[in-house]
């Protein structure tokens, strides 16, 4: 499903997370790490969003020599989720779901999972942490993407909506979605079965188990 060539990418600290190849099947798994080891930096450079070297292949697209069609598959929550303030998340929605094309009966679908409410109607700049998170995951379940990348998808939203997430997981890895995911919580790896769990330390990234 998902193939990393070559990677590497440098900090201006000085610090390298660089590893030669990784394939990974199709499914669930789970990249574990220490604060500031590189789990969300790795997760960006799949997506497509920070620059690396080498190369990211997704179902035989490859991000650097077809980055557009790569990225239509490819939907990414990140950890801490900031939009622009002026805008609700109706607005916000309504401009992603053109750019991947999903309906609004997927819409009201993810907005009832995650218990959106009439808060959708309101300018982002009040939104709390938890509500952020959760504009964050409606909008990286928009459309039919092949991979969805979940930095810390369970952090500042409550338990009754982390179950709703964990089912509305469970319910796309049925209908073929893959998932990569990050997470703190502590009894967060018995939610899933994964295919693969990796763990990066040291400037490497290497399996735990699979």
């Amino acid at each position: 499903m998902l193939e990393i060539q070559h990677f590497r990418k440098t900090y201006l600290t000085g610090f390298q997370l660089e590893f030669n190849s990784l394939h990974l099947s199709k499914g669930i798994h789970l990249i574990k790490g220490e604060n500031g080891s590189g789990k969300s930096t790795l997760l960006k450079a799949i997506a497509g969003i920070h620059g690396f070297e080498g190369d990211v292949v997704l179902n035989g697209l490859s991000l650097k020599k077809e980055p557009i069609a790569f990225r239509k598959l490819v939907n990414y929550s990140e950890a801490e989720p900031l939009f622009p303030e002026f805008l609700t998340m109706d607005e916000l929605i309504a401009f992603v779901a053109k750019t991947k094309k999903a309906d609004i009966s997927q819409i009201n679908s993810l907005k009832e999972i995650l218990g959106i409410g009439d808060f959708s109607q309101n300018s982002i700049s009040t939104y709390s942490s938890g509500m952020l998170k959760k504009t964050g995951l409606i909008l990286a379940f928009l459309g039919n993407p092949s991979l969805i990348i979940l930095d810390e998808p369970y952090t500042t939203i409550d338990v009754g909506s982390q179950k709703r997430l964990t089912e509305l997981v469970n319910r796309e890895l049925k209908n073929g979605v893959n998932f990569l995911l990050t997470s703190h919580i502590a009894d967060f790896e018995e939610f899933f079965t994964y295919d693969s769990i990796l763990n990066i330390a040291d400037g490497t990234l290497v399996h735990c188990h699979e």
